[in-house]
């Protein structure tokens, strides 16, 4: 008799005390829940495992990227569904002593089998050693993100090879609205010709070709990821600004070059950790030039009432990017001004990152046999949940993205920033 999806419905049920919000299919057949909009597919037994021995978060990411768990259907709907019913939940500690929760464990051991845990899809990071954020550390988990291959980037980024959030109008393609964020943290960096721009992070090249061709600045990039750099290194010379730009393979520890006269890090403080952000912002507060801007472009979580209890996302850390982490915009904030910087102006775009990243979405699922052939069945199944689920989050407020434009103020005060600092002239 078909009942696994019955049976599981109701057990969520009891356990929650209200319905699963999205119909569920069982690998017997079996189905359960509301009769509109997306399925859920329980696909075998295997995935029940893994729910089972690491619920959670964990357990489900395992379960996506093995293919033991799909979706019918449009997943951003689920994942908006499941974000209401999971993720914002207060859901209050529950006893193993709880007769329910005995009852449900035992029911899951039935359903799903005793045996041993599966072993983590290979796409999973394992096996870190050492403290967090060293120069080797950090290499490797730039590495394993960024050195998924430069096609691979191609067909979800598009032309643009842009890896942040766009700016965006009301239409208008993501090319237009990825160039439109460059000229936006061009124009609050204030660059002019013959400066010196320094980009932290500076990825397959864009900002600094960008700021080179319609600023006439002279740019640096540094990145760790080194498929990157021969990238960027191949579009500046194919676009004749090799005299402008250079391309190092370095880490932001090591630059010694400074002073700069602009500095822009766009989506590189995430890396950074928590534990190197205050060395981070002195860093870059060393490399500026008096009146010197810098342009922090960074994801932003929202504080936790107790941030004691914060644990980092472990699909995040453990498929997509290792030892990432997320700061509240405030304590962003006060890193730099600690770090002796004068904090102007504070933009959150983050309506802005969930239109791109549907977009992305919508490029990695026109190409998906292109994007399977290029990586791996579980790679590009990573990477289609992270950035729909990261697409959700931005909607739902869970996190948020902001420039920072922050200044080395000189000695008397002269920012050097127009009185209508919004206008961006």
């Amino acid at each position: 008799m078909a009942e696994a999806a019955p049976r599981l419905s109701a057990l969520v049920h009891d356990l929650f005390g209200t319905p699963l919000p999205v119909r569920l299919r069982a690998w017997d057949g079996s189905e359960a829940g509301p009769p509109d909009g997306p399925v859920l597919v329980l696909r075998n037994r295997r995935g029940l495992r893994r729910l089972l021995w690491r619920p959670g978060e964990l357990g489900l990411a395992r379960g996506w990227v093995a293919g033991d768990l799909d979706v019918e259907g449009d997943l951003f709907t689920v994942l908006d569904r499941l974000s209401g019913f999971i993720w914002e939940r207060d859901t209050p500690h529950r006893s193993l002593r709880d007769p329910s929760l005995r009852t449900a464990a035992a029911t899951l051991l039935a359903l799903g089998g005793p045996l041993p845990p599966p072993p983590p899809p290979p796409e999973e990071v394992r096996g870190r050693t050492g403290g967090s954020h060293t120069r080797v550390r950090d290499r490797r988990a730039i590495s394993h993100h960024y050195d998924v291959g430069n096609p691979f980037y191609e067909l979800v980024l598009g032309p643009s090879m842009v890896y942040s959030c766009a700016y965006w109008d009301e239409g208008g393609s993501l090319e237009e609205a990825q160039r439109a964020k460059l000229d936006l943290v061009c124009r609050k960096l204030g660059l002019t010709e013959g400066q010196r721009l320094l980009d932290v992070g500076c990825g397959w090249g864009s900002l600094a070709m960008h700021a080179a061709r319609e600023y006439g600045v002279r740019a640096t990039g540094i990145t760790l990821s080194r498929e990157q750099a021969a990238y960027a290194r191949k579009r500046i010379a194919e676009a004749g600004l090799t005299d402008r730009i250079e391309i190092r393979v370095q880490d932001y520890r090591d630059v010694r070059d400074g002073p700069y006269d602009a500095i822009s890090s766009i989506g590189m403080a995430e890396h950074v950790g928590t534990v190197r952000y205050q060395e981070y912002a002195r860093q870059l507060y060393t490399l500026l030039a008096p009146g010197g801007r810098l342009l922090n472009h960074q994801i932003a979580r929202r504080p936790e009432r107790n941030e004691s209890r914060y644990r980092v996302d472990q699909f995040i850390d453990r498929y997509v990017f290792p030892d990432g982490e997320l700061s509240p915009l405030g304590r962003t904030v006060t890193t730099l001004e600690g770090a002796g910087f004068e904090v102007r102006d504070v933009e959150s775009i983050r309506e802005h990152y969930a239109l791109t990243l549907r977009r992305w979405v919508a490029n990695l699922e026109e190409g998906w046999d292109d994007a399977v052939r290029l990586t791996s069945p579980g790679r590009a199944r990573v990477w289609r949940l992270y950035m729909a689920a990261s697409a959700v989050s931005f909607e739902r407020n869970r996190i948020g993205v902001n420039q920072i434009l922050a200044v080395r103020t000189p000695e008397g005060g002269a920012s050097g920033l127009p009185l209508r600092t919004r206008t961006w002239n």
